[in-house]
Formats: structure tokens, C-alpha cells, sequence
């Protein structure tokens, strides 16, 4: 895929517009968005993500679309368990619904700053070191299992990091407006927005992570890693307060991301067997019988996954509201009791 310094400068400036856009227009202003404006906003960012995936398999071969479509759904999907992180750290910290706008928006964006570090490193060891694939796909499989047997329990508010920042940092106890610091008599204090984004910078970084090898097992390509997690990063702040009830319906979301993560795990190490060239396997020669897994299938098994973990989460959340109101009818006190 031929790109150009000035495609790649074009893309950068536009994306930084559009995060400046959203902040001045949207976030400046503390409000709580309304289902219909989030649902209108939401439908916009994700047609165009939709559109550029069509522009790149019509001008460089869809071969490269399906690595984009690949790739944009596995950092949507991602991103939408980055979201309920998110959620979990604004209860932690019991944010006010009119200033979660504004600690989304500097999280995204801390978001995309760290993958943008990871896109360029990545690039960099990929085209210089090619056992790097056996590194990227080892960690997949070892995020895979720490995805599928993860509990989101934790309280971020008494999180190590944020643990620290109470102990040098001068911090308030309760929010001022929007603001991150605050004078009182005259001396100046830390408000709890700030802990709110020091807590959400750190779990950026480790979703980071996890994002920049797994998109890396789809697809060579920088151009294509940077557009699909910066198109699966734009929206992300209307889609969270559209299904910002939806989310603690996704009971299988972190299984369904594990076994993506598994699944490109596997593939980054076949791909590594094809391209080996360590001298204490196959004696440095390429192993041709490794099987190499075609986009098409990942892009199919991607999105299956998804659909079937989204399904199964739905179908159970439904289930157990229906006990629960069946129980209630049954029993009035049991609630009470329960």
C-alpha cells in the first residue's frame, strides 16, 4: 500500500480537527448529551468509518479494505470494553453526568496519543525485526487470558496510581464545576477530575497494549492501524451515554474479546513461522507448512465473534430480569430479603 507523506499529513490534520471540533462545540459546554443527539453523532462516526473502508478497497484493492474492516471492528470492539472501564472509574469517583463529557473526551484522547506512540513502534520493529511476530502473538495469547478471566471489580479509586497521586498531590474532596484545580483560601488545590484522569490515562496505556499488537496481527500496514483505531476512537464519547445502559448488559464482552485476541494471537505466530528467520527453529528457514489464515476468515471470525457474544450477553441479562421479576411477583419480600 502506497501512501504519501502528504496522505499521512492530510489524515493526521484531519483527525486533530475533528478532536477539536468535538471539544469546542461539544465538550466545552458541560452538559449531559441526549439519547438523540449521541444517537445522531454515533451513526455519523461510524458511516464514516464505514466510507473510508469502502475509499481504500476502491483506490488501493480490497485486500487492504478487509484489513481495514478487520481491524476497525476488533478496535471498535475493544474500545466499546475501554468504555466500560470508563464507566466503572466515573462511578468510582461518583462524576457528575453534566462533566463525564469532558473526562471522556481527555481520556480518547489520551487514547489515541499512546496508540499513536505504539503505531510508530510497532511499525518500526516490524519492518526491522521480523521474530517480533512470535513477541506480539506470545502477548495476544497471555492478554487473552487475562481478558477472559477478567472481573472489572476492582475500584479504581483506590487504585495504586491514583493511591499516589492523594498522597504528594493536595486533592480536594469534591468536584468544582469541571475544573481540574481550584484556589481555596488562597492556596491552590487539585480537584478529584484530576484523579479521575490520572486513573483513565493509566488504563489508556494498558489498553494500548493490548489494541497495537492484536490490529498488527491483520494488517502490516501503519496507514491502515492509525486510520482504524483513530475512526474506532471517534464517537466513542456519544456511544458511551447511547449505551451507557447497554454495557452492563454485555456480561460475555471481555470472553468475546478474548477469543479474538486468541484467535490473532495464533495468527501472528503461523505468520512469524512463515517469515522465521531465528536460528534455533527450523535452523532460520522460513516454515513454509504453517498455514497462513486469509483476511477474509479473520474478518468473518471477527465479526461472528462479536455478534455471538453480544447475543449470548442480551439473551442472558434477559433471562435473569425476567427471574428476578417473576421472583418479585411471586414473592414481594424477596427482593427485600435478597
Amino acid at each position: 500500500m502506497n501512501v504519501t507523506l502528504t496522505t499521512w499529513l492530510i489524515t493526521i490534520a484531519v483527525t486533530i480537527a475533528f478532536f477539536v471540533y468535538e471539544f469546542f462545540v461539544h465538550v466545552r459546554k458541560p452538559h449531559e448529551p441526549s439519547i438523540a443527539e449521541s444517537a445522531r453523532w454515533s451513526v455519523f462516526y461510524i458511516s464514516l468509518a464505514l466510507l473510508f473502508g469502502v475509499g481504500i478497497g476502491i483506490f488501493s484493492g480490497w485486500g487492504f479494505g478487509g484489513e481495514y474492516f478487520a481491524g476497525y471492528l476488533t478496535e471498535k470492539a475493544l474500545s466499546i470494553d475501554n468504555l466500560f472501564v470508563f464507566l466503572i472509574i466515573m462511578t468510582g469517583f461518583a462524576v457528575p453526568k453534566a462533566f463525564q463529557q469532558k473526562v471522556l473526551m481527555i481520556g480518547i484522547i489520551i487514547a489515541l496519543i499512546l496508540r499513536g506512540i505504539f503505531i510508530a513502534v510497532g511499525a518500526t520493529l516490524i519492518s526491522n525485526v521480523s521474530w517480533i511476530f512470535y513477541i506480539f502473538g506470545a502477548l495476544l495469547l497471555v492478554l487473552a487470558w487475562r481478558q477472559a478471566f477478567s472481573d472489572h471489580e476492582s475500584d479504581p479509586a483506590n487504585g495504586k496510581v491514583v493511591k499516589f497521586a492523594r498522597r504528594i498531590l493536595p486533592i480536594t474532596d469534591d468536584f468544582h464545576r469541571d475544573r481540574i484545580t481550584v484556589k481555596i483560601d488562597g492556596k491552590r488545590f487539585f480537584t478529584p477530575m484530576l484523579l479521575t484522569i490520572v486513573a483513565i490515562g493509566f488504563v489508556d496505556l494498558v489498553f494500548a497494549v493490548d489494541s497495537i499488537p492484536a490490529i498488527y496481527g491483520l494488517t502490516e500496514e501503519a496507514y491502515i492501524v492509525f486510520t482504524a483505531n483513530a475512526f474506532a476512537l471517534m464517537g466513542l464519547r456519544q456511544l458511551f451515554f447511547l449505551i451507557g445502559g447497554l454495557l452492563e448488559r454485555l456480561v460475555y464482552l471481555a470472553q468475546g474479546l478474548a477469543v479474538i485476541l486468541a484467535f490473532i494471537g495464533v495468527k501472528l505466530v503461523l505468520h512469524a513461522m512463515h517469515v522465521n528467520e531465528l536460528p534455533f527453529i527450523n535452523g532460520g528457514e522460513n516454515i513454509l507448512w504453517a498455514p497462513e489464515i486469509p483476511i477474509w476468515f479473520s474478518l468473518l471470525f471477527i465479526g461472528l465473534t462479536v455478534a455471538v457474544a453480544t447475543v449470548l450477553s442480551l439473551r442472558k441479562t434477559r433471562n435473569q430480569d425476567l427471574e428476578a421479576k417473576s421472583a418479585t411477583e411471586t414473592d414481594p419480600e424477596a427482593v427485600e430479603k435478597h
